[in-house]
């Protein structure tokens, strides 16, 4: 094989061992991984050459990543999700009941891996947000994460959302049945399957089992990511479970000590916010609990 048979590109589906991969010129190609030690991601720059008298492509190494979308797997270890991000859209909707604490996690994910972060209410043309609801996207929108009301359905919105994504990479996160693959059905050109919410339990439904890159018309690419019924990013310090949340690192850098956990240490200048009321509760708990997961994975790995 000769070096021009070796070309750059960008994988823009996964599927366990095989992937599509969008070349320079913007051919769409499938491929399959050389060995066992690669394992690309959507979003990954990766080195690929066709093979001879065969449909598929090889691909053969995986190019330095700016960033990477983790979470723990059963075992404790690091899973990769997606690579190469420069914004992530933490969904929510009114039905399936929003997790606070997941949509937490995700900008917590955002923060670790410093890309920007929205906030993406969904599914609006049910009806306004509720007092809890509009009080909780309140806190978000304290915070600096632009946070915005939409409905996929009515078309309610659509357009500031769009505008967020203009030119990013992007992953569309959060709860199964929130509507992500709705979304990204209406921002672009692709069919993603979409399912209704589970009408015994009111959990959402599955529908994307694999993750998919889709460019988006007005420039930039959207990754549709499969649902979840929970999250959490793979931290390896739990010292740096707080630089996941904006107003705890902020408030932070008054502590007295310089490794304070903001849980019972004294002159800690978050506890102190908290007793204020100047910082969400919801919020604070939502820190704690992302810690204590950290302080568990630390213990199981070593």
């Amino acid at each position: 094989m000769s070096t021009t048979d070796r070309h750059t590109a960008i994988v823009t589906a996964a599927y366990g061992r095989r992937m599509q991969l969008r070349l320079e010129d913007g051919t769409l190609v499938d491929a399959r991984i050389k060995g066992r030690e690669l394992q690309p991601v959507c979003g990954d720059v990766v080195t690929a050459h066709p093979l001879v008298n065969e449909p598929e492509w090889l691909v053969t190494r995986i190019g330095k990543r700016r960033n990477e979308l983790t979470r723990p797997n059963l075992r404790g270890r690091t899973e990769i999700l997606a690579a190469n991000l420069d914004l992530l859209a933490a969904v929510c909707a009114p039905v399936p009941r929003p997790d606070w604490f997941i949509v937490d996690r995700y900008l917590c994910a955002a923060e670790q891996m410093g890309i920007d972060a929205i906030v993406v209410y969904n599914k609006a043309d049910r009806g306004e947000p509720d007092a809890a609801h509009a009080a909780e996207l309140d806190v978000y929108r304290s915070l600096d994460y632009p946070t915005l009301v939409c409905s996929a359905h009515s078309g309610l919105g659509l357009d500031s959302v769009r505008g967020e994504l203009r030119n990013h990479t992007a992953i569309i996160a959060g709860q199964s049945g929130v509507g992500k693959s709705s979304l990204i059905n209406v921002l672009t050109t692709s069919d993603q399957r979409t399912a209704d919410v589970s009408g015994t339990r009111g959990e959402g439904r599955h529908t994307t089992v694999n993750t998919i890159m889709v460019p988006l018309p007005d420039g930039g690419w959207v990754v549709d990511s499969p649902g979840v019924r929970d999250y959490a990013p793979a931290i390896d310090d739990p010292a740096d479970v707080e630089t996941g949340f904006r107003e705890i690192h902020r408030l932070g850098q008054d502590c007295r000590f310089a490794n304070c956990r903001h849980r019972r240490e004294p002159d800690c200048a978050v506890l102190a916010a908290l007793d204020k009321h100047s910082i969400s509760a919801r919020r604070y708990e939502s820190y704690k609990r992302m810690m204590i997961m950290t302080e568990q994975r630390e213990r199981r790995r070593y």
